[in-house]
């Protein structure tokens, strides 16, 4: 009898450690996101590019022969939610890495407590400028990026603006971190051309009535509307545009591109344009396969992906993670961090090429050589101009730094 228990006691255990052997064989990654409300299109597109490029890397093996899990959390776009996360993705689930982030003011509040903790952090969408340079001044920086920056998306903005022969322009932004980090960027960029905006108006998040800024922006002569905002907000924009019988041309970040803009502006909302890494076309056989295997994995209405660019982005930053843990051989923060600063391998994503994506004093993977002008047209976003969607069948890759003379 007492052998018997003997025996118990003895498999107890070994059954013990194989499941704590078991838990610790997957290599954890932090996926955070707004998977609901206003931000949504965005948040849950992220995600499930994030998942796809998951289910595909575990399939082939994983990374290092472990698999890869994901700990998503919905941080709702809400600062004090994010920093929440934050901790508990740290201290609770020990994370060798976290993917994610959309609203620039959720990732300005959470990513020191992964700069702190030593652990990576790969932005995928968030734009602020000064999201990669929060910590600049510290010996080492464990915040990276593969999204196009404002500091890009500005200057692109009034081009497009200036091209198309408008002088008086109006902004329009909401009052977020994204926001008015935007508004600052597209002041410094019309600054650049000579011109100071005929009006500057702000907003705020749910925001359903916009007359009173839009009015403003008609009686000082706007010829044009750049925007700073996000979808629902935006569509209000569109929809006020109607209500006034005053339509101008709307020119503005990226996320005029969401569905929720898309959808809730309708007829108003057409002919907006915005700069794109990712339009959902199959131009090349990565795109394809992407497109395709998203459209059969989670079914989008209308088979158009809610945030594209999101879902690529997304897609691509576990490729990119995967790649570094791989050359590290490791999940210890500083390793992965200097394996991200030094990759020795190329990684052939859905956006583009990513051959040295990042240096020791670069975590911006994406140059003003990537993003292409999109346009909503029939509800959906295509490329504005036709020798952009010619150039975008070419894979592009990181421009080269310019040489100071």
């Amino acid at each position: 009898m007492k052998t018997c228990f003997v025996k118990l006691a003895i498999a107890s255990v070994v059954l013990s450690f194989s499941g704590l052997a078991a838990a610790a064989d997957t290599i954890k990654i932090g996926v955070d996101g707004p998977f609901t409300g206003g931000s949504s299109s965005m948040g849950v597109s992220m995600r499930d590019g994030v998942r796809l490029a998951t289910e595909e890397i575990n399939k082939a093996g994983g990374v290092m022969g472990r698999k890869l899990q994901l700990i998503e959390r919905d941080d709702e776009a809400k600062n004090e939610r994010g920093v929440q996360i934050a901790q508990e993705l740290i201290n609770k689930e020990k994370v060798t890495a976290v993917v994610g982030y959309i609203n620039t003011g959720v990732a300005l509040a959470s990513q020191r407590f992964f700069q702190e903790a030593k652990i990576p952090v790969m932005n995928n969408v968030a734009t602020g400028s000064i999201i990669t340079q929060q910590f600049k001044d510290q010996p080492d920086n464990y915040i990276f990026r593969n999204a196009a920056h404002d500091s890009i998306q500005a200057p692109m903005i009034v081009e497009e603006a200036s091209k198309r022969g408008f002088k008086k322009v109006a902004i329009l932004a909401d009052s977020t971190n994204y926001g008015q980090l935007g508004r600052e960027d597209l002041e410094k960029a019309l600054a650049v051309k000579g011109l100071k905006p005929v009006a500057v108006e702000k907003f705020n998040i749910k925001d359903v009535d916009m007359t009173a800024q839009l009015l403003k922006a008609k009686e000082a002569g706007a010829e044009v509307v750049l925007t700073y905002g996000i979808g629902p907000e935006l569509a209000q924009i569109a929809n006020g545009m109607t209500k006034l019988g005053w339509k101008v041309p709307m020119i503005g970040s990226w996320t005029l591109s969401m569905a929720n803009y898309i959808d809730n502006a309708g007829p108003g909302g057409e002919g907006a344009r915005m700069p794109q890494t990712f339009i959902q076309q199959p131009d090349t056989p990565k795109r394809k396969a992407f497109i395709d295997a998203y459209l059969k994995t989670f079914k989008p209405k209308n088979n158009r992906i809610d945030s594209p660019v999101s879902a690529a982005q997304g897609y691509d930053s576990i490729y990119l993670l995967a790649a570094a843990i791989k050359q590290a051989n490791s999940t210890e923060g500083p390793k992965v961090r200097e394996a991200l600063e030094n990759l020795g391998t190329k990684v052939d994503g859905v956006v583009m090429s990513y051959d040295k994506p990042f240096t020791k004093t670069d975590h911006d993977a994406v140059t003003a050589n990537i993003p292409v002008f999109g346009e909503v047209k029939e509800g959906r976003v295509v490329f504005a101009y036709a020798e952009d969607m010619k150039k975008n069948a070419t894979v592009k890759a990181k421009a080269a730094p310019a040489v100071k003379k």
